[in-house]
């Protein structure tokens, strides 16, 4: 857990002040461990993408009208979409907004599903299916900045968290598509996640590198956080989870210095 906070603290960029946090909170993020069950979407699976969006809609539309405490959204293809709930930060009520196969364009088209809401934060992450489809660098990161200006203006007291694109595991990945995999060499990634940092900078969000925990010493996704190379199994989202309570604790909610 400190490796993550070390990683964090060198990678994120932010431009308030370094927090103070009890230390007691640090050692909360070490009580749970990864669940060993395989996240359920149900009829999900059955649905188009036309449905799919009906039916987030729908979701939203719900926490809308409850006014939950403490909204967060995942906004994203299907790394987000498989986020087990049951190890997202409990003290969070959580809207997913992820679909399978999402591409940069698709999430900004639909970015006003979820306008009604008032989260706290809205976590962003996308990309990585617009570079299997071949999509160009400049696209994306266009794309990329008019997801973070339309969520600036529809939601001007959430925090925005622009989240890194991760990497495949390279010649170790069984995914279908892997051919398609293979011809995006992680180097790309990281090129394209520099320059997805810089956009955040620019337009005043947070940008949470990810990279650096999901990736081993040759760049690429570590294949023990993985099932395929590209999507993540339970233990990769315990990583991930942790980044989230890491970075809850040492930038969205620091502790003032007495």
């Amino acid at each position: 857990m400190l490796a993550i906070a070390l990683v964090l603290l060198r990678k994120y960029d932010w431009s308030m002040a370094s927090p103070v946090i009890h230390s007691a909170a640090a050692t909360r993020l070490l009580d749970s461990k990864p669940s060993d069950s395989v996240p359920e979407l149900g009829p999900r699976h059955l649905l188009n993408y036309q449905q799919w969006v009906e039916l987030l809609g729908r979701e939203a539309d719900v926490v809308a009208r409850q006014q939950p405490k403490h909204l967060t959204i995942l906004a994203g293809d299907s790394l987000s979409l498989w986020f087990p709930s049951e190890i997202l930060p409990p003290e969070r009520t959580w809207l997913n907004q992820g679909i399978s196969g999402e591409t940069s364009k698709g999430l900004l088209n639909r970015l006003a599903l979820f306008d009604k809401t008032e989260p706290e934060m809205i976590f962003v992450m996308i990309g990585i299916n617009d570079l299997i489809r071949g999509i160009t660098d400049e696209t994306i990161l266009a794309n990329q900045e008019l997801i973070i200006r339309y969520l600036r203006r529809s939601h001007p007291r959430s925090k925005i968290v622009v989240q890194s694109i991760l990497p495949h595991s390279a010649e170790s990945v069984t995914w279908e598509g892997r051919d398609r995999l293979l011809a995006i060499p992680n180097p790309r990634i990281r090129e394209l996640n520099e320059r997805l940092r810089a956009i955040a900078k620019e337009e005043n969000v947070i940008f949470l590198d990810l990279y650096p925990l999901f990736a081993d010493t040759d760049g690429n996704l570590k294949t023990e956080l993985s099932t395929d190379g590209l999507h993540l199994n339970p233990q990769g989202y315990f990583v991930w989870r942790n980044a989230l309570l890491v970075l809850n604790q040492l930038v969205l909610e620091p502790v003032a210095v007495k």
